[in-house]
């Protein structure tokens, strides 16, 4: 991943899971780590909280159900990082590759 598409998904990520007073992270093994324990916290203390998250986030659910399993190759809260992660990273390519065009005839529409 490259720094540029580290930082734009790290800060779509922290915010959403109250990591902003955290260290932005060097790696995406960092940002892994912290999305992790943030996750595994949620996990055990507001479960609904956090697949609410995951619903706004855009994180399909037939993507969870299998990292949710208790015979899954890695622990739950690192798959649901990897799934958040995953899916952060699409949207900053998205945001960085398409470029909507300016809006018009937009007068009277100033709030």
């Amino acid at each position: 991943m490259t720094d540029d598409i580290l930082q734009q998904t790290s800060d779509l990520v922290r915010g959403p899971f109250e990591l902003e007073n955290t260290p932005p992270p060097a790696s995406e093994a960092e940002l892994l780590q912290l999305v992790a324990e943030r996750i595994a916290e949620l996990l055990e203390n507001q479960p609904e909280y956090l697949m609410s998250l995951l619903y706004r986030l855009d994180v399909l659910e037939v993507k969870i159900h299998p990292v949710m399993r208790p015979d899954a190759p890695e622990p739950a809260n690192y798959g649901l990082a990897r799934l958040v992660i995953e899916r952060q990273k699409q949207r900053a390519e998205t945001k960085r590759t398409i470029k909507p065009p300016p809006l018009k005839d937009m007068e009277g529409w100033e709030w």
